[in-house]
């Protein structure tokens, strides 16, 4: 298995992952699969340099991919990323989402990023449990903000100071 930056000829891949974590209604807030064209505005705002997306591949097939995007989107923020996984379902739970987390965590002060954070459902306990074993606290809640097939849900905001960590 290898960690490398995203290729536009990864993007069917990442859709298939994200849209394959749709239906359990856990990691995304999205309610119907996204497309690919839907999603090349976002993949072109990545870039290796600055706000990547990795993938990690197995046998030339992409497992799973981590995003690091601006936090707030406002220049302020520009030291704190945003965190996002998500892993193949017939990957899950086999390390694979450990690894793309760590690698953000060793290559984000390179990338001049000083903070990260996630936004995780409340009720989405594997990845509460993966972000705590890295270290990240939860630093906020936010109540009933989400509704999802009629069902109100918390979000909670988990953060990792890399300047302190280190």
């Amino acid at each position: 298995m290898e960690i490398r930056d995203a290729v536009e000829s990864d993007l069917p891949e990442i859709v298939d992952i994200y849209n394959a974590a749709i239906p359990g209604r856990m990691a995304t807030a999205d309610l119907t699969p996204i497309s690919v064209a839907s999603r090349l505005p976002w993949y072109r705002e990545h870039s290796p340099d600055t706000w990547p997306i990795w993938v990690m591949e197995s046998e030339q097939t992409v497992i799973g991919w981590l995003s690091l995007q601006m936090f707030y989107g406002r220049q302020a923020y520009q030291h704190t990323a945003e965190v996002s996984i998500y892993v193949a379902p017939d990957r899950q739970c086999c390390g694979v989402g450990q690894k793309l987390l760590a690698e953000a965590i060793k290559r984000s002060p390179e990338l001049g990023i000083k903070t990260l954070m996630g936004v995780i459902f409340a009720r989405n306990q594997p990845s509460l449990k993966l972000f705590e074993k890295f270290g990240f606290q939860r630093w906020g809640y936010l109540p009933q903000v989400a509704e999802i097939d009629g069902i109100e849900g918390d979000v909670v905001i988990v953060g990792l100071r890399l300047t302190d960590s280190l």
